[in-house]
C-alpha cells in the first residue's frame, strides 16, 4: 500500500513552545533561588565543600536522566569521546567558573553579579569569530560595543574604585563565555549524552579533590540548605534540557534574561538588596544588546534558509 503523505509540523506534533518557555522561566527562578540560598550558606561553609555536595547530587540526577533516556546504552559507551581532552577542559573550566561566581555571590548582591553575567552572550559573539570561524556583521559588533558600555556603567571606572568583587564577577562571565564556546566545539564531535556525562563526572572528580579539604560539619539547617541547593540546581538543569527538547533554542533564549529579574527579586526579599541606578541602567543596556544580537542571529538564519531554498528551486528541473 502507498505510504501516507507526510504530515505538516502542526499535525505531526503539537506546538510545545509555550510549555518550553514556562519551563525556562521556572528554571531561571530556580537558579536565582539557588544563588540566594548559596549566599546564605557560604557565610558559614567553604565554597569547595558546597560545590562538592552539589556535584554529588547533580551527578546522581544526571546519570538517572541518562539511564531513563537511554536504558540500554552502557555508561561506558556514552562516555566515549572523540575529543576527551576538550571534554575534560570544558568540565574543569565549568568548575572554575562556578567557583568564581560563588565567590562573587559571597561578596556582592546577587542581582549585581547577574547584571555583569548577562554580558556573557555578547562575549560569546566576539569569541565565536576567533574559535568557531563564524562571521559577525557590523550590527552585531555594534551591539557588542553597546553592551560593553553597559558593563562600564556597572563597574564605573573613573567614578569610583573598581572593586575586586566586580572583577571576580566579570572574570566569571568571561569564563562562562569561553565555556559556551567549548560546548559548541564539543557538540561537533560528541553527542549531547556524552557531553552531559563528562560534565557530571569531571565536576564530581574536580570537586572531590578539594571539597573535603577544610571540611566544616554543617548543622541541621546547613545540611538542609545544601540538599535544597543541590536539588534546585539539578531540577533547573533538567527543566532547561526538557525545554530544549521541546523547541528550538532560539525560541527560549530571550527568556533566559529573566534570570536577572528573578535575582533582583530574590536579593530584595532575602537580603534587602537593590542595585543602584547605574547597575540597573547598565543591566538594561546589556540585556537589550543581548536581545538585539539574538534578533540579528534569527534574521541571519532566516535569510540563509531562504537563499538555500531558492538555490534548490533553481536546480530543480
Amino acid at each position: 500500500m502507498p505510504a501516507p503523505a507526510p504530515a505538516s509540523a502542526d499535525t505531526r506534533r503539537p506546538d510545545r513552545t509555550p510549555l518550553a518557555i514556562t519551563l525556562t522561566l521556572a528554571a531561571m527562578a530556580a537558579f536565582a533561588l539557588m544563588d540566594g540560598l548559596s549566599k546564605v550558606l557560604l557565610e558559614t561553609l567553604p565554597i569547595p565543600q558546597v560545590m562538592w555536595v552539589r556535584n554529588i547530587v547533580f551527578t546522581v540526577v544526571a546519570i538517572a536522566i541518562l539511564r531513563w533516556q537511554m536504558p540500554s546504552a552502557p555508561l561506558s559507551v556514552m562516555a566515549r569521546s572523540n575529543r576527551p581532552g576538550l571534554q575534560f577542559a570544558r568540565g574543569l573550566l565549568l568548575m572554575i567558573e562556578s567557583a568564581m561566581f560563588m565567590l562573587a555571590f559571597r561578596l556582592l548582591p546577587i542581582a549585581d553579579v547577574h547584571a555583569l553575567a548577562a554580558a556573557a552572550p555578547l562575549l560569546v559573539v566576539a569569541l565565536s569569530v576567533v574559535f568557531l570561524n563564524e562571521k559577525v556583521g557590523p550590527r552585531r559588533w555594534a551591539a557588542v560595543a553597546v553592551g560593553f558600555v553597559g558593563v562600564l556603567l556597572i563597574v564605573r571606572p573613573g567614578f569610583a574604585v573598581v572593586s575586586a568583587p566586580m572583577l571576580v564577577a566579570l572574570a566569571g562571565a568571561a569564563l562562562w563565555a569561553v565555556y559556551q564556546i567549548l560546548v559548541r566545539l564539543a557538540s561537533r564531535v560528541d553527542s549531547a549524552a556524552t557531553t552531559s556525562l563528562w560534565t557530571a563526572l569531571v565536576g564530581l572528580g574536580a570537586t572531590s579533590a578539594v571539597g573535603p579539604l577544610g571540611w566544616v560539619t554543617p548543622d541541621a539547617q546547613g545540611w538542609a540548605l545544601l540538599l535544597v541547593i543541590a536539588l534546585l540546581g539539578s531540577v533547573a538543569h533538567a527543566m532547561l534540557i526538557a525545554a530544549l527538547g521541546m523547541t528550538d533554542a532560539a525560541n527560549i533564549q530571550p527568556y533566559t534574561y529573566t534570570l536577572f529579574v528573578w535575582a533582583l527579586l530574590v536579593g530584595y526579599v532575602m537580603f534587602g538588596d537593590l542595585p543602584d541606578r547605574w547597575t540597573l541602567a547598565g543591566a538594561g543596556i546589556i540585556i537589550a544588546s543581548g536581545l538585539y544580537v539574538w534578533y540579528r542571529e534569527r534574521v541571519r538564519l532566516a535569510e540563509a534558509r531562504t537563499r538555500a531554498a531558492s538555490q534548490i528551486e533553481e536546480r530543480t528541473p
